[in-house]
């Protein structure tokens, strides 16, 4: 039987190469390729990585940024779902919003109640989820003006989510224990970091699957 996943994410889910902006990464680079091609044909990887996005936030720069806005009828229209990996709370913390790293992990755990309340999964049940912690922002260039103060906050991302995934008995990996910030833009990751986030999420995946 297929296996099902559907990979929510930002511009890191989306591939965005760190050496030539608004540019992706090949299929085969991207961590959610790569995890395609580890998992094998048993299992269905769907891409749903947007620049930008964040938990649940408008942002007034872009008005499709809001993952929760958009979640619901991606998890219609893709299911049905054996596993929804939400790795989001990068973009929450860009100096317009004034947010904490707190406040981005009650995001992620809005976000997996709606998963789980959603009926996207085999039967109308619910999907398993997986809540992902980005890794902490590195060294700012062009995007230092964006981002702000965001790289000390961003060091608290995978605390915050972690203790909120524990509360909600929802799987946790973090990121930043993997995989490092590029230091060219401070933000995206390079080639070599897809491939090792994958092959770790790839573990992770066997390990809810099978207890």
């Amino acid at each position: 039987m297929m296996t099902r996943i559907l990979c929510y994410g930002d511009s890191n889910t989306w591939g965005f190469r760190p050496d030539s902006p608004f540019t992706r990464f090949p299929k085969d680079t991207r961590w959610t390729g790569v995890l395609d091609t580890l998992l094998g044909e048993q299992h269905e990887i769907i891409e749903e990585g947007l620049n930008g996005r964040t938990t649940v936030w408008d942002d007034p720069f872009g008005d499709h940024k809001n993952g929760m806005m958009y979640l619901p009828p991606c998890l219609e229209s893709h299911a049905e779902l054996d596993l929804v990996i939400i790795m989001l709370g990068t973009n929450d913390l860009k100096a317009h919003f004034d947010l904490t790293a707190a406040d981005a992990a009650q995001g992620v755990k809005a976000l997996v109640a709606k998963v789980r309340s959603s009926g996207a999964g085999p039967g109308g049940s619910a999907p398993n989820v997986l809540a992902v912690a980005p890794p902490p922002l590195g060294k700012l260039s062009l995007l230092a003006g964006v981002y702000g103060d965001a790289p000390e906050k961003s060091k608290d991302l995978g605390h915050q989510i972690g203790l909120i995934a524990e509360f909600i008995n929802c799987p946790f990996m973090d990121a930043g224990s993997i995989v490092t910030s590029s230091d060219i833009d401070g933000v995206h990751w390079e080639a070599d970091q897809h491939t090792l986030f994958a092959g770790a999420v790839a573990e992770r995946i066997k390990s809810i699957f099978t207890g």
